[in-house]
């Protein structure tokens, strides 16, 4: 069973400038949104993460960021439990994912990665899919052939208004859970 709130909020991407503003960094996008909002100013590395400790909804929470690539979260999402003496029920994931509408949030409380190679990596290294996420809609109604290159292309122009609002929507789906819980929150984000 899934504890009531997340104390490890992590947010998947690629680390480095080239990937910064790509549809697959949203996970950052949405970490970093959240240590703005707690006004959380030091990030520190631990093992192959980035992490800073910040409060939402009276608790703490750890926010990180893998330092692996996408494909390999794993790598860098089991140490830091072991760091911290978590769990995978500790755990909130935040991804993009190109099967749900540009805008659109899911969250579920487990479940498969769907073809999400990040966090595919993550439930190998766990042993578990039993794991909450938060998945941000990066697809378009004409999808191309070519998924990988689609997820690793910046955001046009004429998208980052909306990316801005997802991002916030999500953030606030975040407080949500912690304050909450996961299920109540998919009732009200999922709708």
């Amino acid at each position: 069973m899934l504890s009531l709130a997340p104390r490890i909020i992590a947010g998947l991407g690629n680390p480095g400038e080239r990937y910064a503003n790509t549809r697959h960094n949203v996970g950052f996008m949405v970490v970093e949104d959240l240590a703005r909002r707690a006004g959380v100013g030091r990030w520190k590395v631990v093992g192959p993460a980035r992490v800073c400790q910040a409060k939402f909804a009276g608790q703490p929470v750890i926010l990180a960021e893998p330092l692996t690539f996408m494909n390999a979260s794993g790598a860098a999402i089991l140490p830091l439990l072991s760091e911290y003496e978590m769990t995978p029920q500790d755990l909130l994931l935040i991804s993009d994912d190109f099967n749900l509408p540009f805008g659109r949030i899911r969250i579920r409380a487990r479940g498969s990665a769907a073809g999400h190679n990040g966090l595919e990596s993550i439930f190998q290294s766990l042993g578990t899919e039993e794991v909450a996420r938060l998945r941000l809609g990066v697809g378009e109604e004409e999808m191309p052939e070519d998924k990988a290159r689609f997820v690793l292309a910046d955001f046009p122009p004429d998208r980052r208004r909306d990316l801005e609002e997802m991002v916030i929507k999500a953030g606030d789906a975040v407080n949500f859970i912690l304050s909450e819980g996961v299920s109540k929150a998919m009732s009200v984000y999922n709708a």
